[in-house]
């Protein structure tokens, strides 16, 4: 009786380790795609998002488009998201360190708005960080889809976006914006 149950587990185990493999191959091409700078949203590169809109703490509605002629980093977080936290700090850095040539706008994505966002910052004064919550379900939108957080977008000029990527590479966001502010 056992000898009859041989092929189908072969069967089994080969159909496994194809799934297995699969997934692998998959998951590789995500973070790659990712770290790369294309899998943060469904935006183009080169498509105008200066409609994207957001709030202030006060409420006060903005779009890029208030930005026109500054380079833009928009970081999309959540105060539940490890990688988020640990690219909090060089955000922040980012934030402070923004002259005449670029503005940093970190999003929140949190379900509960300013109820998550306030008590995340009172809890790290260290940060320092302004951050914006998105302008209703729509606020983002420009962007595309977004696949995972962190999200960076970073933004020329004339509203068009020039990079985006997901996820978190110590360094990237300063490189990102840095040669941005090199293009005319």
């Amino acid at each position: 009786m056992s000898d009859a149950y041989v092929p189908e587990s072969r069967w089994r185990t080969a159909a496994a380790a194809a799934l297995v493999g699969g997934g692998l191959l998959l998951a590789g091409w995500a973070v790659v795609r990712g770290m790369s700078g294309g899998g943060a949203g469904g935006a183009e590169v080169g498509a105008d998002v200066s409609r994207l809109a957001f709030r202030d703490v006060d409420g006060n509605r903005r779009t890029l488009a208030d930005y026109r002629g500054k380079v833009v980093l928009v970081d999309v977080w959540a105060t539940w998201c490890p990688p988020c936290r640990r690219s909090l700090p060089e955000v922040a850095d980012l934030q402070k360190a923004a002259g005449g040539g670029y503005v940093v706008l970190p999003i929140s994505v949190d379900e509960g708005g300013w109820s998550a966002v306030k008590p995340f910052l009172a809890q790290n004064p260290q940060l320092g960080l302004t951050a914006y919550l998105p302008d209703g379900k729509a606020g983002l939108a420009p962007l595309g889809e977004i696949r995972g957080i962190p999200a960076s977008f970073v933004v020329d000029r004339r509203g068009r976006l020039v990079r985006t990527w997901a996820g978190y590479g110590e360094g990237m966001a300063k490189r990102a914006v840095d040669e941005a502010l090199k293009l005319r």
